[in-house]
């Protein structure tokens, strides 16, 4: 299918002008080509009806959305660009925020336990998990990081999602664990995390070993540690900066947590919530 000049357009603008990653190029790029097949006319000619029809079809909010999204910024582009004057007006729909998962400290606690500690790489196991759940790193950080990256019980993190930077203190029992890994290893690599190779670790040998020891994926790490700052009283904009979120949006799904928490005392504690409602 050739592309409409308007489309052309936008897709060299978000490579070329705003310079966007390889992945959101072609997220951009799939939504508009299926939304202008669908439209069977030049995408620039869509109105507000030919776009709710494209998008009734879809079940999924969040993919709806990414949709809208997407003919949003292309339209957007256009009247800046001057190709058309106005646009069809859509806005996105809201979707219930669902609370992340996480693990209670006790939990990690037990299930490292039954790592198997003799060998360097069981060593390493129970110090990846230790390291991400010390340090709220994105697996894709985690696996970055280089020995030279962790300095004075700070990690810098260099990879972060947006080019950014940003430094982490990593807890003492964490930095032992590390410094165990570390030593017993007779591989020498400038990462930290590597594989029995010698190679550094792959996003798939991270998930298998989180997986195997604690059921679940190493994200939920990176929540729970989010979570428990936030339970211990940590300022929100503290996490965020932790947690390297460009917008505090992001971070506030937290105060979910801690407002279920404060409820759940609440009602624990509070001599009035043992009372009925006669009493």
């Amino acid at each position: 299918m050739t592309l409409s000049r308007a489309l052309s357009a936008f897709l060299e603008y978000i490579v070329v002008v705003k310079a966007l990653s390889n992945a959101s190029c072609l997220a951009y790029k799939s939504d508009l080509v299926k939304f202008e097949e669908f439209l069977q006319k030049d995408i620039i000619n869509a109105d507000l009806k030919d776009i709710i029809e494209y998008l009734k079809s879809v079940k999924n909010p969040r993919t709806v959305n990414r949709k809208l999204s997407s003919i949003n910024a292309f339209f957007d582009f256009c009247i800046k660009s001057r190709f058309i004057n106005d646009k069809p007006k859509l806005k996105l729909s809201k979707i219930p925020k669902n609370l992340p998962k996480f693990l209670e400290y006790e939990d990690l606690q037990n299930a490292l336990k039954d790592i198997k500690t003799k060998s360097w790489i069981g060593k390493r196991d129970y110090a990846f998990i230790l390291f991400l759940y010390a340090s709220g790193a994105r697996v894709s950080e985690a696996l970055s990081a280089k020995v030279s990256d962790i300095e004075d019980g700070w990690l810098k993190i260099m990879n972060a999602k947006g080019d950014k930077q940003r430094m982490v203190p990593l807890a003492k029992v964490a930095l032992e664990a590390l410094e165990e890994y570390l030593n017993s290893r007779k591989i020498f690599s400038e990462y930290i995390w590597i594989n029995y190779k010698g190679e550094k670790l792959s996003r798939i040998s991270a998930f298998k070993i989180v997986k195997k020891v604690l059921n679940v994926s190493p994200h939920v790490l990176r929540h729970s540690y989010a979570t428990a700052l936030i339970l211990g009283g940590a300022d929100l904009r503290v996490v965020q900066e932790l947690l390297g979120h460009s917008s505090i949006n992001t971070t506030q799904i937290y105060t979910h947590i801690q407002q279920k928490d404060l409820m759940q005392t609440v009602i624990k504690h509070h001599p009035l919530s043992k009372l009925g409602v006669d009493g």
